[in-house]
This record gives C-alpha cells, structure tokens and sequence, in this order.
C-alpha cells in the first residue's frame, strides 16, 4: 500500500510553518524539560516522521492542556539523545476552543449543512454543487454536524480548494487546528500501534490490525482522514491470556482480569487503557464479535491476511473484501449512527481498491452477513453516490431486508444524533440485520442472552452462575435503552 503524500507534507507543514518550543510548564508533570537552542529542521521533521528508523522518540506525543476558558493547548513533545542525557522538545502547540453545543434535535432542517456534509464525505465529488451550498451554509452549524458525525478530515479536505472569500476565516481557523490536533493524534497512535506489534511478535502472539489507520490508508491513502480514538486489534483466543499479560507489563490496565479470562468468560472486547497517555487498545476475536451471525472464520482472516504501508511500516490487516464486510457489520451493530462510518464503505469501494466483489460476497455470506454488506453498500451509494458494479448494485436494490436496515438508518441519521433508537427499535433493527425469518429470532435471543463484562463483572467479582448472567442480561438492556440512549 501507498503512503500518503498529503499525510508526509501535511506534518511538515505544521512542524515547520506553524511550530515553536513551549515553555516548560507546557507538559504536564514534566519539570526538567531541556529546551534545543534553534528550531526544528528538515531533517529532525524527517526524524520524526520515520519514528522508529530515526533518532527522535515521542515522549508524551499528544498532550492536552484544558484552562477554564474552554481552551485546549494541544501539542506533541519529542526526545532526542544527546551528550548530557535526554532533551525534550515541543512543537505544533496550539489552540482549540470548545465548539459550543448546539441543538441537532432536527437534522434535517440543516438541509443547506447536510447536503454540504454528504458532499464532503461523497467520493464522487461536486465541487461546482459544493460551491453553491457553501454560499448558504450556517458555517457553525456546519462544523459541530461535522463532529459529530466525525467528518472534519472530510470537510477540511474539501475547503481547501473552496474560494476563500466563501469561507470565513474564524471556520478555516478551526479547521486548521482540529486538523492539526488529528495530525497530532494520528502520529501518536501510529507510534503506539507499532509499539504493541513489537510486543506481541517478540511474544509470538499473532495479531491483525483492523479499522483506524489502516481502514484510513487502504480507503483514502490517508491516515488522517479518520477521526478513532482507540487501537482494534484481532487475536486468537488462545492467546488472550498472553496479550493481556504483555499489555500489562507494558503499563496498560485491563478491564478483564486475568481470573476472568481463566474463568472462560468471554467479554464484548478485550479493552486496555493507559489513563495518563489517553490510550485504549482493544482485542478482538471470533468469540467477542457476537454481532456477526455466524462465526467469524479467524483462522482465514489470518490466512487472506495483507500488508498496509504505513509511516514506512508495515501492519498485518485484513484483506480489503475482509474489512469491507468487517465494517459494514460494525457499522450495523451501532444502527449507522454517524455518516463517517457510511463514508468508508463508500471510499473503500472506489475502483482504485480493486475489490474482488466475488470474495466480498463469499465472506459475506461464510459470516451471515449478506444483509449488512447489502445495507452498507445500499447507503453509500444512495447517500455518498459510491459507483458499485453493475451486478453488485441490482443485488444490493434487490435486497428487501437491507432496504429496510438502510430506511432505519437514513431516519436516525437525520435525527437527534445524540439519542439511538429505542429498545423497540433496537429490536426491529437486530431482527432485520441477518436476513430472513428463520435467522432473525435465533440471532435476537443470542444477542439477548449472551452475557458480557456488564453483565458479569460487579463489585470487582466475577459471577460465576451463567444462567442468572444470561437471565439478568435482558432486564439490564431493558433499563439501559427504554428511553433511548446515545449511540
């Protein structure tokens, strides 16, 4: 796979142009920071984009600095070996304001932000229909609409070439600073994700990488243009007890401990966290991941497995036809409740990925899956106008049941994005999402009675009566999404 020439220029841009050396009382809990004397260069620019192969090493590579005016300092911190011991430097520090809060109760009546926004995410662009809806856009409504459904690297991207005059100064500001602070984000879990594929080949624990940077690089060629907030990794099951144990050494906290796991309980994800770096890391599997109807074939993932260039590495992810249904199932299990999620299906299936469409439906159909992939792909071509082969869209339209998940979809997406569907909405969309009759009830009641780590972790104990776990589980759900919840 490509690296991202945009990615490398964007970093240079931002370390060179728009940098400078913060005091020491920048870092939090930092107090004998050594500053260098003169600048960054091009050539410690280059050092710190290639990690691993150079001499700068990311000590805190995002910091966050939040002061009572809803101001965040964001910035990166760098280290490099010198003579006296280690000096510390800082770079890109800037500013973010809190977007103030605003009322997306009726999305819908954003029709000018709206279309702008399917626009941004399209990958077929409109630049002269852009151009149009620009001119009437409530540019603050624009940019929280964006966050929210996480498509500020899409839009940015597309106000680019917009006529400045278009484009209030204050919006381009923003825009700068949020990209600056994804830059940020993107290079510090970079590093930390060939950290951990570090870890684990020194323990022999095989590993996948899914979604994040490189769903990024394999959809946009860009790992920027997606907005994550934690590290999805696939491994076997029986290596579970072993990774967490490496994460732990490596300073990382599990949410299941280790009796749990010996205890044969199997949770929704594996999740780690390092609370003072503002990490998470979750494991997956064929056992955790409940909400594919049939069961994941692990051991042909790891077989079809490629190799994504990224930041002059190389990560094991999932074939493209693999992830295409992999996200089309995520997507689903969270009722497509953010546009971004529709956007990737619908970059990942540009002619230039090259999907072999015949694998696509096998895997698709190996998982139960058919329904989903059907709906994904039905949404990004309605809403982002995705070109799908001939045969691929007549079978898509053709599918009754993904034009019923699509139709749930489009209404929650132009509704109060804050709020998910009801419980009774939940449970129309979960008997909708395998397809057919026969499979839908068998699917509901495993979903409904297979219990997770909400289920069985109370008090810090593990419960060991799984049949009460599975016969509270329903009564917890009915709480949890009676009156609606965020997505």
């Amino acid at each position: 796979m490509r690296m991202s020439v945009n990615f490398v220029a964007s970093c240079a841009w931002l370390l060179s142009e728009h940098s400078h050396h913060g005091p020491t009382g920048d870092i939090p809990g930092k107090s004998d920071i050594v500053e260098p004397q003169s600048s960054h260069t091009q050539g410690d620019i280059d050092a710190i984009l290639l990690e691993s192969r150079g001499h700068y090493r990311p000590f805190r590579p995002l910091f966050v600095i939040q002061s009572r005016d809803r101001v965040e300092r964001v910035g990166i911190c760098f280290t490099r070996k010198t003579d006296t011991g280690i000096a510390y430097t800082t770079a890109g520090l800037s500013e973010r304001k809190h977007l103030a809060p605003l009322d997306l109760s009726n999305i819908a009546s954003f029709q000018d932000e709206w279309s702008m926004l399917l626009e941004c995410a399209s990958p077929v662009f409109d630049a002269r229909r852009f151009a149009g809806l620009a001119r009437s856009a409530d540019w603050s409504r624009l940019l929280i609409l964006a966050e929210e459904h996480g498509v500020l690297g899409h839009l940015g991207k597309r106000l680019r070439d917009l006529d400045e005059n278009l484009v209030p100064m204050a919006i381009r500001g923003t825009l700068r600073d949020r990209h600056r602070a994804q830059l940020f984000s993107t290079l510090r879990m970079t590093a930390e994700l060939f950290r951990l594929l570090e870890l684990f080949a020194a323990q022999d624990l095989p590993t996948l990488v899914v979604k994040g940077p490189v769903l990024a690089m394999q959809a946009y060629g860009d790992p920027t243009m997606r907005n994550y907030s934690d590290l999805d990794l696939l491994v076997r099951q029986v290596d579970i007890r072993r990774a967490t144990e490496s994460l732990q050494a490596a300073g990382y906290q599990a949410a299941v401990p280790l009796h749990a796991i010996d205890a044969g309980k199997i949770p929704g994800q594996y999740l780690f966290s390092k609370p003072d770096a503002n990490l998470l890391v979750e494991l997956h599997n064929d056992l955790t991941l409940r909400y594919f109807p049939r069961r994941l074939p692990l051991e042909k993932f790891f077989e079809r497995h490629i190799l994504v260039g990224l930041d002059g590495h190389e990560a094991s992810a999932l074939a493209v036809e693999d992830h295409l249904v992999y996200i089309c199932v995520h997507g689903a299990t969270h009722f497509w409740g953010r546009l971004s999620w529709i956007a990737d299906v619908a970059a990942l299936v540009t002619p230039q990925t090259r999907v072999d469409w015949p694998k696509a439906m096998n895997t698709a159909q190996e998982v139960g899956a058919e329904c989903m992939l059907h709906a994904g792909l039905r949404l990004a071509s309605d809403l982002l106008h995705a070109c799908l082969p001939g045969k691929v869209l007549a079978t898509v339209q053709s599918d009754a049941g993904a034009a019923k998940l699509a139709a749930y979809a489009r209404r929650w997406l132009n509704s109060d994005s804050k709020t998910s569907p009801t419980l009774f909405e939940r449970v129309a969309f979960r008997l909708q999402m395998p397809g057919g009759r026969i499979a839908a009830p068998a699917y509901l009641l495993r979903l409904t009675f297979s219990s997770t780590e909400d289920d069985w972790l109370a008090d810090s104990e593990i419960r060991q009566n799984r049949l009460l776990e599975a016969l509270r589980r329903p009564f917890r759900l009915a709480r949890k999404y009676g009156r609606g919840a965020k997505i």
